[in-house]
């Protein structure tokens, strides 16, 4: 482990120590567990390129269709009517 130092706020220590004494944890444990969950929400958000990743992935899913040019001519179907 790796160790480290930081200020919490007066109300994040008073419910850091109140979840410790009610896990009957040390407050170093629920802390570590804390910051974990905040990891790993942070990696559950995707970026613009996993979006679109997904949204490809969908249109393969309900078998939508699309212009097969459409990579040459998109200012074509950008730009004209």
């Amino acid at each position: 482990m790796h160790r480290t130092q930081i200020y919490l706020h007066n109300d994040q220590a008073q419910q850091i120590a109140l979840l410790a004494r009610q896990k009957k944890q040390h407050k170093a444990r629920v802390i570590r567990a804390l910051i974990q969950k905040g990891i790993d929400i942070e990696k559950k958000e995707t970026s613009a390129g996993d979006a679109l990743l997904k949204l490809a992935e969908l249109g393969k899913k309900l078998n939508l269709k699309g212009p097969t040019d459409l990579s040459v001519n998109h200012d074509k179907y950008l730009y004209e009517e």
